[in-house]
């Protein structure tokens, strides 16, 4: 099979449909995958989008990912969005798998790569179990129209701290969330997120941008997201546990909390957008894994 570098100005979706007929089981792999990042990429959006809304105060409130992509069902043909999205993102939870299990990109086991890949491991985890909530909500259409906020986080917590020592286990928790957080911030500062991109100039250019606000964006919302979590360990406070949405929430009622908000909502709509270009452009080696 050709690598992504042998046809420079070739997207790379382009390449895995031409390996069709040469490596199907690969390119069908690499398919998945890719729609994997779509469907992480309209996630992000809808986040973005309803965050928006929140801050102008046409929403009542920012919405997480399974609130996000639960608003979903409102619309013309939403179970086949919600559908299409749960597959997606089981896609995308294989993707994770074949990195950090299998070393699809070939990161090595060197201490950063081992906790590299160990967080793509927990990405997989977190993104497979979105996917098996979007079906679970498909079955309970009943509840879309008053959702929860915050339930699972803080019934979660609850059920740690009836365990001894569950207050350090939300505070690992915590500090692992704020750890991806910041190093989100950090890919955002260091740049490079279009270097496997598979795409002329042209492109490249305008994804780098577009991806550093993301991860900058997402980078913000997962440290605030952590710190209300460690905060919860260390309170022993349930109702003090965050997911994506009180995070969101928690700016929105900072000083200035509206523009921060829109800010980060932006960002997080970039976020999705680089996702977007990732699903057509990213080089994605899933098939040579699949292959071997």
């Amino acid at each position: 099979m050709a690598t992504a570098s042998d046809h420079d100005a070739e997207t790379a979706l382009r390449q895995t449909l031409n390996w069709l007929g040469a490596a199907p089981l690969g390119a069908l792999a690499q398919l998945a995958c890719r729609f994997g990042y779509a469907a992480r990429g309209f996630v992000y959006v809808s986040i973005g989008v309803i965050a928006v809304l929140a801050a102008v105060e046409r929403v009542p409130q920012a919405e997480g990912s399974l609130g996000a992509v639960e608003a979903w069902a409102d619309w013309p043909l939403g179970l086949v969005l919600l559908g299409a999205a749960g597959f997606g993102l089981y896609g995308f939870a294989g993707w994770r798998l074949l990195q950090s299990v299998f070393d699809a990109e070939r990161q090595g086991t060197s201490p950063k790569a081992l906790a590299t890949r160990a967080g793509q491991a927990v990405s997989g985890v977190v993104y497979g179990t979105l996917g098996f909530s979007v079906f679970s909500a498909m079955d309970l259409l009943d509840d879309l129209a008053d959702p929860e906020e915050g339930a699972s986080e803080q019934e979660a917590a609850a059920q740690a701290l009836a365990i001894p020592g569950g207050e350090w286990l939300i505070i690992g928790v915590g500090v692992f969330i704020l750890a991806a957080g910041l190093a989100n911030l950090v890919k955002a500062i260091r740049g490079g997120l279009a270097d496997r991109l598979v795409c002329d100039a042209a492109v490249r250019r305008v994804a780098e941008p577009v991806g550093r606000l993301g991860y900058g964006a997402r980078g913000a919302a997962f440290a605030v997201m952590g710190v209300m979590l460690v905060q919860a360990g260390l309170h022993a406070n349930a109702a003090e546990a965050a997911g994506l949405a009180e995070a969101l929430q928690a700016l929105e009622r900072a000083p200035w909390g509206n523009g921060l908000l829109i800010g980060v909502a932006l960002g997080l709509l970039a976020f999705g957008a680089f996702a977007l270009m990732e699903a057509r452009y990213r080089e994605i080696p899933a098939g040579e894994v699949i292959d071997d």
